[in-house]
């Protein structure tokens, strides 16, 4: 909303400034920060209050693992609750409403809502369970049409489409664009049919989703991966809404995309602030109600500026906790042996003894090096 404001500079020069994504950008990032830290100890206070304590797995079932948390049985959970307010207000009132942010929010809505059911079976039975697996797929499929069928729906030049019309708005959705390969300008990247542009789509989200909710294990560890994955995705977002930067850098130009840098920034802020209660010994966790939203909201970003292969270099702290718990799976099935002492792969090291802000610390590290990667691949083409 914030954007309109440019159209009054005749009325006051500096409104002039809401018309660049960079100010609008770091304006949405101090406003989710900002409302993160006035709202979050209401809100803890809210959820004490309500007794919605994260339920922990039985220590028959996680062993000595149950003696390292269980100091956390007190703890509420639902904190997603605080980052979707902080992103969902500060993108609103930053970011121009076109078709990219709507599906973006549209996105973290209906994947907030979801967790939000699962984080409520929980605590209002006192069992780990909560939601069922398919349940949680259904949600993520659900998604996935909303948002392709919102995607192709758009129309209109206001809404997100090329001055080409529709037609090529939809054909630069299927685009498939791989890291560190270069397309000719006359042919451009392969088109994906939508009978594979579903599933593809589909995979992404919820990969992103599910392995993002694998990695909130710890204090802090997932929310502070975040926060390089946000920065990373609102360079990407900012490079690919612009016809100049991406040109010069060879990767897809996707009109309209800019205004994610803006989300992506809310992310960053409302990630931050979130950190601040949640930083260990945590005050809050955020549960699946922000674990799986979060995922969902990155991957789906991810897709829509046409860098979702990047995610899997970006996201890699998120791709080593899924892919620990596929290969103990797979292994245990076909062997009868575990890989690792558990799974995901930080509660092994907690296992070995490296204390829980050690673990968190190095991950973060290790992310960091990973967002450093996945940016090199926009030059190394």
């Amino acid at each position: 909303m914030l954007s309109y404001l440019q159209f009054w500079e005749e009325w006051f020069g500096p409104f002039r400034l809401f018309q660049f994504i960079s100010v609008r950008s770091v304006g949405a990032g101090v406003t989710a920060l900002f409302i993160g830290f006035i709202a979050g100890p209401r809100i803890i206070s809210a959820l004490r209050l309500l007794g919605a304590r994260q339920a922990f797995r039985k220590k028959e079932e996680v062993g000595e693992l149950a003696d390292l948390h269980e100091f956390k049985s007190k703890t509420p959970t639902m904190g997603g609750i605080l980052i979707y307010l902080s992103v969902t207000i500060s993108a609103l009132l930053w970011a121009e409403p076109n078709v990219y942010v709507l599906a973006s929010l549209l996105t973290y809505t209906i994947l907030t809502v979801v967790g939000f059911a699962d984080d409520y079976l929980k605590v209002s039975k006192s069992n780990s369970k909560g939601l069922p697996g398919r349940l949680k797929l259904l949600g993520q499929l659900l998604t996935t049409f909303c948002v392709i069928g919102l995607l192709l729906g758009s129309w209109s030049e206001n809404l997100g489409g090329t001055a080409n019309g529709p037609l090529e708005s939809a054909i630069k959705m299927k685009e498939f664009w791989v890291p560190f390969l270069s397309y000719p300008q006359e042919s451009g990247p392969p088109i994906l049919p939508l009978a594979l542009l579903i599933p593809f789509f589909f995979i992404t989200l919820c990969g992103s989703s599910n392995a993002l909710n694998l990695t909130d294990g710890l204090d802090g560890l997932a929310i502070g991966c975040t926060v390089t994955v946000a920065l990373t995705y609102g360079i990407m977002a900012y490079a690919a809404g612009n016809f100049i930067i991406a040109d010069y850098l060879k990767v897809s130009f996707v009109p309209g995309t800019g205004e994610l840098a803006i989300v992506c920034a809310a992310l960053l802020g409302g990630s931050l602030a979130f950190l601040w209660y949640n930083a260990h010994p945590a005050e809050v966790f955020m549960g699946d109600t922000g674990s799986l939203a979060i995922g969902g909201l990155v991957g789906i970003i991810a897709l829509m500026i046409h860098q979702p292969l990047t995610l899997i270099i970006v996201g890699g702290i998120f791709v080593m906790e899924a892919g620990s718990v596929i290969l103990q799976v797979a292994s245990f099935k076909t062997r009868g042996k575990r890989i690792f002492r558990m799974s995901p792969i930080h509660h092994h090291f907690e296992l070995k003894g490296w204390k829980e802000t050690k673990v968190v610390i190095r991950f973060w590290i290790l992310s960091l090096l990973f967002a450093l990667i996945g940016l090199a691949t926009l030059k190394i083409r």
